[in-house]
């Protein structure tokens, strides 16, 4: 399973680029807007700049007519570079402007996918990646989880290329659940990428480590004596 960073913010990009394996950076409108930049184009470079050429950077299309909408496409490839994915909403305009990229060797990720039915569509229109909502689906009584599983079953059992990035997650154990149902990608907020590493019990266990060599040997590390 492969994890992404779902942010805008730079602070939390470098931290994140730095300590964890993530294989790239989502961002959105949304995200985006709350870091209150003047120039969001130059945010978007700014992020690949962070990330560098071999990571991957998905950026969503602001355009809604469809001509303008291939402009907006070229402008950002041409502005951020290789391993640069087109997000497209998912909607028959979507799909249409999906088709198209593809055919003219962009990446797509088509998100806002609620339904395996969306997914499938997605993917024979040339998606890259389908990006389902797993919590806004749990929040609405259905189960994220299993919409990626018949997503993974169907993609599997047809052969089918496109690639699952679940996206919209509210806790670690979503993120187990889809990655037990097959969702090969997962884009993660900084808070919950933390909190993955994250166990109470490895906490005191590096605690127990660290007292027991101290009471040894004080303050004189391995490093110390293998360098006498």
């Amino acid at each position: 399973m492969n994890f992404l960073m779902d942010t805008a913010n730079l602070d939390s990009i470098r931290y994140g680029v730095e300590y964890f394996p993530v294989i790239g950076v989502t961002t959105n409108p949304t995200l985006i807007t709350r870091e209150e930049v003047p120039d969001p184009a130059a945010h978007i470079a700014a992020i690949r700049e962070i990330i560098g050429p071999d990571r991957q950077l998905h950026v969503q299309l602001t355009e809604t007519e469809e001509e303008q909408m291939l402009a907006e496409a070229e402008a950002i490839v041409a502005l951020t570079g290789k391993n640069t994915y087109l997000k497209v909403p998912v909607s028959p305009l979507g799909l249409r402007v999906t088709r198209a990229l593809s055919e003219q060797g962009y990446g797509v990720t088509e998100t806002a996918i609620l339904s395996v039915g969306q997914a499938v569509l997605a993917s024979r229109a040339g998606a890259r990646y389908v990006a389902p909502y797993v919590s806004r689906l749990d929040n609405i009584n259905g189960r994220g989880a299993d919409v990626v599983a018949q997503i993974a079953e169907i993609f599997d059992t047809f052969d089918i290329g496109t690639e699952i990035l679940a996206a919209s997650f509210k806790t670690v154990q979503q993120i187990v659940d889809v990655g037990l149902a097959g969702g090969q990608n997962a884009t993660v907020n900084p808070d919950l990428l933390r909190q993955l590493v994250s166990h109470p019990l490895t906490d005191s266990g590096i605690a127990g480590f660290a007292g027991d060599w101290k009471r040894q040997y004080g303050e004189r590390t391995l490093l110390r004596f293998l360098k006498k």
